[in-house]
């Protein structure tokens, strides 16, 4: 799941012409960073040294702002992402629990990826949907009012209906 720039030339190519495209832009990192993050999926050290280089910044200064807001993510990210909202809402009606819970399923820590690449949990603050605490989001929809006895077929359900 690393970086393999053998494996993601047509990628990197895409991103490189990106950062050429938008490099004398005010403010150049911020929109480089989020291509770099929606095209590899996470930030690869070798792209943050390639930004840095064609942005004439120091990597210190683009570590610096990707660590500074929570989209962004050094390690690639599954297939799958279940994100559990801890918001004081989710967080009063059992978020913790369940954020545990998807972590024991899966036999990872919050913000690891399974071995495997199909699944990352991750801890996000309010997603908004307060009103179906607690609240968690697998793949972008958000599924409200989950309970424990949820997470297998949560599990499931993201796959695919898929027991492999």
């Amino acid at each position: 799941m690393a970086f393999c720039l053998e494996k993601d030339r047509d990628k990197f190519d895409n991103f490189v012409q990106f950062i050429e495209d938008h490099k004398d832009e005010p403010g150049a990192v911020m929109p480089v960073l989020q291509e770099a993050q929606k095209v590899f999926g996470y930030i690869p050290e070798p792209i943050v040294d390639l930004m840095a280089l064609k942005l004439k910044k120091h990597s210190s200064e683009i570590y610096g702002v990707a660590t500074f807001y929570s989209q962004f993510t050094f390690e690639p990210r599954g297939k799958h992402e279940i994100c559990v909202c801890l918001g004081t809402a989710c967080y009063v009606k059992g978020a913790d629990r369940l954020l545990n819970d998807f972590c024991e399923a899966l036999e990872i820590e919050p913000g690891q990826t399974t071995e495997d690449g199909e699944f990352s949990v991750i801890e996000t603050r309010c997603v908004g949907e307060c009103g179906i605490a607690p609240v968690v989001t697998v793949d972008g929809e958000n599924i409200g009012y989950v309970k424990p006895d949820m997470i297998h077929k949560i599990i499931y359900d993201a796959k695919g209906g898929d027991s492999e």
